[in-house]
């Protein structure tokens, strides 16, 4: 839907609100989803919110403030049963929620003034590599039979997206078991020359490491994981990639170095010499990522670093000389490596992005200034 169109069909809705909020979620995520937002809040004592190419802003002009009752009387038109106790066992429910035409990763909190709905908006199809116009060099990271590919950046950077594109990549073009392990299940992958199995933590499994112990024992080919944030899910994780698996997770870091010293610091210190050693051989690569809002304002450009394990990349990893992977990347362009400050540089060059969000992203900030020829 055009940004027009979009606009219309919200004035529409307000219209027909009478100024007052509305009175089911999936009126404000319908909203959201034909308005290209990728994120609705709806919290107590502020104006309906979303975030739009980046930017939190109010869904509309002198919208109405929600009260407490408002946000609880929201929570109660999609929240199940089930989900209500769990808002009162611990204060907060986050899960997969679908309806008539989406899929949507709900989070319900219970705080000081009330409850809070946040909902991220799931693209419900699965992009490939090139719709997404990932680099044909990731490619070769999807045709390993064994080792660990991470992607890492912050939240709402599209690891997810890619994640999926990378593991769709897999599942068109070899015939083998897939298995993803998520916290919700985001995006829905339909078994094409494989066969997919999709498992959701707290609902089908008790944790990360839960599933991941028993997937080992599904006679999986592919394993994806969803999130890699503690000792046992890491460690497991690695010892499934050198024991004939291939290994997708996620990493919430801004830098392939800063990838390997969180997955390598989450380890006893008398551990460490060792867990080297494996991730130098088992790791097959690191894909960082981050969005960046266009200078048009229509959207966000994907920025990327791309570090290739090789022998070079190896060695630093087993002495323990992270800080100078920076170095080899430079050196690794042939092999398809890539800084962020390089890609970033390069979309800068392109007019997709202003000069100052450049300089604003960038991690050496001198280079930054001086390659975009900023005073």
């Amino acid at each position: 839907m055009s940004s027009n169109t979009a606009d219309e069909y919200r004035v529409e809705v307000v219209a027909e609100s009478g100024g007052s909020s509305l009175e089911h979620v999936d009126q404000y995520l319908m909203i959201a989803k034909k308005s290209g937002a990728s994120d609705i809040h709806l919290a107590v004592s502020s104006s309906p919110a979303w975030r739009r190419f980046g930017a939190l802003e109010p869904i509309w002009v002198q919208a109405p403030v929600l009260t407490a009752a408002d946000t609880e009387r929201l929570a109660a038109s999609f929240l199940t049963d089930v989900q209500w106790q769990a808002m009162a066992d611990r204060g907060d429910v986050d899960f997969a929620y679908s309806n008539s035409f989406g899929r949507f990763r709900a989070c319900v909190v219970r705080q000081r003034l009330g409850y809070d709905l946040t909902f991220r908006i799931i693209n419900s199809q699965v992009q490939t590599m090139a719709e997404l116009g990932l680099p044909p060099q990731l490619k070769l990271l999807t045709q390993y039979h064994n080792g660990l590919v991470l992607v890492t950046g912050s939240v709402g950077s599209g690891k997810s997206t890619t994640l999926a594109a990378l593991v769709e990549e897999v599942n068109l073009t070899r015939r083998d078991h897939i298995i993803t392990l998520e916290d919700p299940i985001e995006y829905l992958i339909s078994s094409k020359s494989c066969h997919v199995t999709q498992r959701e933590v707290h609902t089908h499994t008790v944790s990360f490491a839960a599933a991941l112990r028993g997937a080992l024992r599904e006679d999986p080919d592919v394993i994806m994981v969803g999130e890699m944030r503690d000792l046992e899910t890491i460690s497991l994780a690695i010892t499934a990639s050198e024991t004939g698996h291939l290994v997708f997770g996620t990493v919430h870091t801004s830098s392939a170095a800063r990838t390997l010293d969180r997955v390598l610091d989450v380890f006893p210190t008398d551990q460490r010499d060792q867990i080297r050693v494996m991730v130098s051989e088992s790791l097959r690569g690191i894909i960082s990522q981050q969005l960046v809002p266009r200078a048009d304002n229509t959207g966000r450009c994907l920025a990327m670093e791309i570090l290739m394990n090789n022998p070079a990349v190896g060695n630093l990893i087993r002495e323990g000389k992270t800080f100078m992977l920076p170095g080899v990347i430079q050196t690794g362009k042939k092999q398809g490596m890539q800084l962020m400050d390089d890609s970033i540089l390069q979309i800068c060059e392109g007019g997709f992005i202003t000069k100052e969000e450049a300089m604003y992203r960038a991690e050496n900030k001198m280079l930054m200034r001086q390659a975009i020829g900023m005073k």
